[in-house]
């Protein structure tokens, strides 16, 4: 089933390989950012408004977001003022213009903070414990409030850590695939990687595999709370353990307490039981795949001189 769709931040990594998935099933993509395809700043009412109306969507993807913990830390006005801002407009856009259409409002597991149980499932607390979790609970819960106030078809899937080919560093595995891909590429062995805490657990998704996800929703409609997540939880000691594995070298791991992030939860790992049940979506992509197709996808960048190979964030 074909459909228009909108998508906000398509610029962005998760939403670069969305807009792929949705060409690539038939759907009429209009792509929205502030950097290329349609572009509008959304934190504008009207310009948000003007968008809906001329796309005239059936499925609006929300993306658009300062996605950054670290960065959310420096400057945690910028964040909670930006993402609210952009997910009120949207609804807003989407109540006055494409009331029918579903609106998958993606939102994030760093909501639910430090896990009083694992898996982590939708009937959980919010706890968030840094500036983007808490601007993403809010975007959260203001999603479920114009499904429960305006009758939108909201869908809201809390996306726990994805990754994969075309990540910014700024992101810990890409990161440490970048490292590897560079000393890869310098012959080094061992090949140094530096990290910040080495024994945080996170549950890693491959994006190409959360996109679909967020496909699958969008064809069910029910407004509702969705994990996507895979349901493993592992260190930044074992990814790098993985990606020496894949990549099929030593690895010299550095620890630099500077990385190491303030009010750090140790352990975040989810169910998707309930997308499961609802849409028949379980992630395909092994977590070794992901490693071995981000580090291929970094050699391929530095070789073109579109990364700089020595530096780590």
């Amino acid at each position: 089933m074909t459909r228009r769709v909108l998508i906000t931040g398509a610029a962005g990594f998760a939403g670069t390989h969305l807009a792929a998935a949705c060409a690539a099933a038939g759907d009429e993509v209009v792509a929205v950012s502030r950097s290329s395809g349609v572009r509008a700043d959304l934190r504008d009412p009207a310009a948000a408004r003007a968008v809906v109306r001329d796309a005239r969507p059936e499925v609006i993807y929300h993306l658009a977001a300062l996605a950054h913990v670290g960065r959310s830390w420096r400057d945690p006005a910028a964040t909670l003022r930006d993402n609210q801002a952009m997910s009120v407009a949207v609804l807003e856009a989407v109540r006055a213009e494409a009331p029918d259409a579903v609106v998958v409002a993606v939102s994030s597991g760093e909501v639910y903070g430090p896990p009083a149980f694992l898996p982590v499932d939708e009937q959980a607390l919010l706890r968030p414990q840094n500036p983007y979790a808490v601007s993403k609970a809010a975007s959260d819960l203001l999603a479920g409030f114009y499904a429960d106030a305006h009758g939108l078809r909201v869908v809201r899937p809390r996306a726990f850590n994805h990754a994969g080919p075309g990540q910014p560093p700024l992101f810990a595995l890409a990161s440490f695939a970048r490292q590897v891909a560079a000393g890869l590429e310098a012959g080094d062995d061992p090949v140094r990687v530096v990290t910040g805490n080495p024994e945080a657990r996170r549950d890693f998704t491959d994006v190409r595999d959360v996109v679909q996800a967020y496909r699958r929703l969008a064809e069910v409609g029910a407004p509702g709370v969705f994990n996507v997540c895979s349901g493993v939880a592992v260190s930044a000691r074992e990814l790098l353990d993985a990606l020496g594995e894949v990549a099929g070298v030593a690895i010299d791991h550095v620890v630099d307490r500077g990385l190491v992030r303030a009010h750090e939860v140790m352990e975040v790992r989810g169910t998707f039981a309930r997308l499961q049940e609802a849409t028949g979506w379980a992630p395909q992509i092994p977590l070794r795949r992901t490693l071995a197709d981000t580090v291929a996808w970094w050699r391929e960048e530095i070789r073109a001189g579109r990364a700089d190979p020595r530096t780590h964030e």
